[in-house]
């Protein structure tokens, strides 16, 4: 079986395992884990900030990153297919009273006028105020697409202009990176607060790490406790990650180059399909629901998602090579044709 439902589906290598076992741990609700404390200090000083926290998801480092401008009965305002929006399971609602608003894009990529638009900092007495922009990079539901720098550059500017804070949703950064050259720390600091995770492309079991200020994120980790986040030795997981920083990065671009191999097939078979920007695509299933898609590519040995009525998602791993990629590509696209 071809598993591309997700990045996701990666598991640990043995050497990451190692690390693992390796790891020097303590306590990390008394702030006595020193693997914890490396990955934390790490992660903040590539994307620009002055500390972090270590998060089980990239789900719950959303939320405490929103959380650090929204305050219950304000608003976030994010794309129509951001993951806060659509997979995250109304949390932010939900567990930390955050409203949120949305503009619409076809791919995912943030157009500053829409933000704007849409921007309300201060709303008085009878609507609701905006708090909180947030963005995703890359953009999950958009086909994997990476944001323009110079977009995020206007929509930042936006935002502090305003007085309103600045989420950046990075699970994928990595892949934005890679795809572009463009430092992490270039992206990050155009923002108040980051979330990047680890348990995707590169391959840790578990892991998202939060980043802001020093004293965002400690309020973020009395929310994190609250939300019943607190960790003991939480470093066998944090070796995991610095283990991925050090080894899994470069080799994004491979998935990226499987995702291309992919898609060729579909467009040789007279598909059409956007080149993917980095490891996600995203197919119309055209007369065939997206569930009969899913089905048919089951029984003939590939997985893939499910992400609209009309729409199925492949995404690209270091779990699967370029070859088994292409030949998920011909088997979807003689489903489709």
């Amino acid at each position: 079986m071809i598993d591309l439902r997700s990045d996701t589906v990666t598991v640990p290598t043995a050497a990451m395992r190692a690390a693992m076992a390796e790891a020097e741990v303590g306590d990390d609700v008394y702030a006595e884990d020193p693997t914890i404390a490396v990955l934390e200090g790490r992660v903040a000083g590539l994307l620009g900030h002055e500390a972090g926290l270590f998060c089980a998801t990239g789900s719950l480092a959303n939320v405490l990153g929103v959380a650090q401008h929204v305050r219950p009965g304000q608003e976030v305002l994010c794309d129509s297919g951001a993951h806060i929006a659509r997979a995250e399971m109304g949390a932010h609602g939900a567990l930390t009273g955050v409203t949120m608003r949305t503009w619409v894009s076809p791919d995912g990529r943030v157009d500053p006028a829409c933000v704007e638009a849409l921007l309300s900092p201060d709303a008085g007495p009878y609507l609701v105020s905006t708090a909180c922009v947030e963005v995703e990079n890359t953009h999950n539901f958009g086909g994997g697409t990476v944001q323009p720098l110079d977009a995020l550059g206007a929509v930042s500017t936006l935002c502090r202009d305003a007085g309103v804070g600045l989420h950046l949703d990075g699970a994928r950064l990595w892949n934005a990176q890679v795809a572009t050259g463009i430092g992490l720390d270039t992206y990050g600091r155009l923002f108040d607060t980051v979330s990047v995770c680890f348990s995707k492309g590169l391959g840790a079991p578990v892991g998202s790490v939060l980043v802001g200020s020093a004293e965002q994120m400690a309020s973020a980790r009395i929310l994190r406790k609250r939300l019943g986040g607190g960790w003991r030795q939480a470093g066998l997981l944090a070796a995991a990650c610095l283990y991925a920083l050090d080894h899994h990065v470069a080799s994004l671009a491979e998935d990226h180059a499987a995702a291309r191999a992919f898609t060729a097939e579909l467009t040789a078979s007279g598909i059409d399909v956007a080149t993917p920007e980095t490891n996600i695509v995203v197919v119309p299933t055209g007369a065939l629901t997206s569930g009969e898609v899913v089905a048919r590519a089951s029984e003939g040995g590939v997985r893939l998602s499910a992400v609209g009525a009309r729409l199925v998602r492949a995404v690209t791993h270091r779990d699967v090579s370029l070859d088994q990629c292409a030949d998920a590509g011909r088997i979807l696209a003689g489903i489709l044709g």
